[in-house]
């Protein structure tokens, strides 16, 4: 297991940093900055002021809409580690940290909306209507990379349905014991009930219940974190400020710690959002969209949801806390001393309902990626699909009550490899990508509602869902 711990940490430290931040600025720059032009009418996707289908377009009810695609990703990637990591992060690498991290989620965002939009190119529609996608089918539609599409699909449904949901529900269960005293046995019984009756619900469920709950906990933990700020409104410039001189490392506290903050920023950061590794595409691709920037640019606000909002949120909150990094805790309990420093008693248990929402949440989405490369793997067969919902089940009531040793230094791995694949196949489409972005921006100047027309660009293949 040593070993495993020492390639996690050479391939998440330097091999998938180094990946990421690379490709980050190409597809920033020779997108022509598409994440901040285009920020404006992302936006209004989100907020459904301008319009994700044609005009006269109808939903088949089969479908699920692009904001429920928007919010199962997001139901996905924002989790306890939006809670603890960015805790761990701050402590680790100091103030700094936090700046490292919005510059991964700024240009992450280019990332996303690339691999976003190759997920809804290339996906597949089927016999219901509804549709499904990711890097799995892009690899082995656009490229003819069947086996390594395969080994993909496996990766994902090992590591997310299984692994990481298994650590999601321990967390869950842990906080639950630890506020209200009850016992991982009776939370994990509670959790695997809740987790069956979404899944067992199918896409639908899945989609409505991310659409309901993931607007609730973000803006919940934001307006609270908001809250602090306002109280501590005086003392925001010089927070700032600490954060941008220990960001290059000319704090006297903290010299010479640029590095440092650097590593534990962007790691964190990356980690956190999942730009480019390869998950939120499965959600990405379900969706019926009349342009496949349209979902690429609503995925690209989950990176800014997760990690500008959302993880600078407990970032503020950890370094408003006196002598923060000597208090001998850190990660999640770290989060719920500094905020019930600030708001009093509630805090502890508010922290306790976040991870709650925030975690199960990641159970749900999670779960949803496996599902999809499970049909990748095996196809639509009811039956296997039946057996998965229960192994799902019962893995979230084991990961409840069973002591977590390996299973996360495994799924790391797992997804450090996962996260090359995807590096490396959507590098190589990237310029179909751009060729569909330049339509995007194109039909904008022209004042059109973008609608996608495959026959505008001969040289894209294989995009069946699309040639009607």
């Amino acid at each position: 297991m040593q070993f495993i711990n020492t390639l996690n940490e050479y391939l998440w430290s330097y091999v998938l940093i180094g990946l990421l931040i690379v490709s980050g600025i190409y597809y920033t720059v020779r997108s022509g900055f598409a994440q901040f032009r285009l920020f404006g009418n992302t936006v209004k996707l989100i907020v459904g002021k301008a319009p994700a289908l044609r005009d006269g377009q109808v939903t088949n009810k089969n479908q699920i809409s692009a904001f429920q695609a928007f919010c199962i990703s997001i139901s996905s990637h924002v989790g306890t580690g939006n809670l603890a990591g960015v805790a761990i992060a701050v402590v680790l690498g100091g103030p700094g940290a936090l700046f490292w991290m919005w510059v991964t989620a700024l240009i992450g965002c280019a990332t996303s909306l690339i691999e976003n939009t190759l997920a809804q190119l290339y996906k597949e529609k089927q016999p219901d209507g509804s549709f499904k996608g990711g890097p799995a089918y892009y690899m082995s539609k656009a490229l003819g990379w069947k086996t390594m599409g395969k080994i993909f699909s496996f990766i994902v449904v090992f590591t997310f349905a299984f692994a990481f949901n298994t650590v999601q529900a321990n967390t869950i269960a842990q906080a639950l014991e630890g506020t209200f005293n009850l016992s991982t046995s009776v939370g994990g019984l509670i959790i695997a009930i809740l987790t069956g009756l979404v899944i067992f619900g199918g896409l639908k469920r899945i989609a409505s219940f991310s659409s309901l709950i993931v607007p609730i906990m973000a803006i919940g933990y934001v307006v609270v974190a908001i809250l602090v700020l306002t109280i501590n409104i005086t003392r925001i410039p010089d927070l700032i400020e600490l954060i941008v001189k220990n960001a290059f490392g000319i704090d006297a506290v903290f010299g010479g710690a640029m590095g440092l903050a650097m590593l534990q920023g962007v790691k964190r950061g990356l980690y956190s959002n999942e730009a480019g590794m390869g998950s939120a595409p499965n959600a990405a691709a379900t969706s019926n969209v009349s342009h496949p920037v349209k979902q690429g640019l609503m995925q690209a606000f989950g990176v800014f949801v997760d990690t500008i909002l959302i993880c600078s949120a407990t970032g503020f909150i950890v370094l408003l806390l006196p002598n923060y990094a000597n208090v001998g805790e850190t990660g999640i309990k770290l989060t719920q001393i500094a905020l019930s420093n600030e708001v009093g008693m509630w805090g502890n248990p508010f922290i306790t309902l976040c991870i709650f929402l925030f975690a199960f949440s990641s159970v749900i989405g999670n779960y949803y990626y496996g599902e999809t490369n499970l049909s990748f793997l095996l196809g639509d067969n009811k039956l296997y699909i039946l057996i998965f919902r229960l192994l799902c089940v019962i893995t979230v009531y084991l990961g409840c009550v069973a002591k977590l040793s390996d299973v996360w230094n495994i799924a790391d791995l797992s997804m450090g490899i996962m996260a090359i694949m995807n590096i490396v196949t959507i590098a190589v489409l990237s310029p179909r990508a751009f060729l569909v972005i330049n339509d995007y921006i194109k039909q904008r100047k022209e004042g059109k509602n973008p609608v996608f027309n495959i026959k505008d660009t001969p040289s894209i293949l294989n995009t069946e869902a699309w040639d009607d």
